[in-house]
């Protein structure tokens, strides 16, 4: 069995990108390490550092999704579409059949998708 242990996100200006997380996740990350920081999110890591061949904004950030999940989809949703650089890529929405499923997507400062999402049964 394998257990997703983190995901990182490499950026040409990590610090603006760690303290757009910040206000996210409402904390300062769990670690830090040069010029690399961690944010622990339940059992996995969302870290978040630099790569000499990233530069500028994500160009394909639907190739990669990271869901964040939370019971209340919409009222996250309203806190987090007024920290500044999040773009709304996806309002609240039903994505099927099951009421009880909501999904939220917005980008960060980088464009990068994540989304929220309500837990899956």
């Amino acid at each position: 069995m394998l257990n997703l242990s983190s995901i990182i996100l490499f950026s040409e200006n990590p610090s603006a990108l760690a303290n757009f997380y910040k206000q996210v996740f409402q904390k300062d990350p769990d670690w830090s390490g040069g010029d690399f920081v961690g944010f622990k999110l339940g059992t996995g890591t969302l870290v978040i550092g630099p790569h000499d061949k990233v530069h500028g904004k994500n160009a394909t950030p639907e190739r990669i999704m990271f869901n964040l999940e939370t019971n209340d989809v919409e009222k996250e949703f309203e806190r987090i579409k007024n920290i500044q650089g999040t773009q709304v890529v996806a309002t609240p929405y039903l994505p099927g059949e099951d009421p009880s499923m909501t999904i939220a997507t917005l980008a960060d400062t980088d464009n990068n998708y994540f989304q929220l999402n309500t837990p899956m049964g």
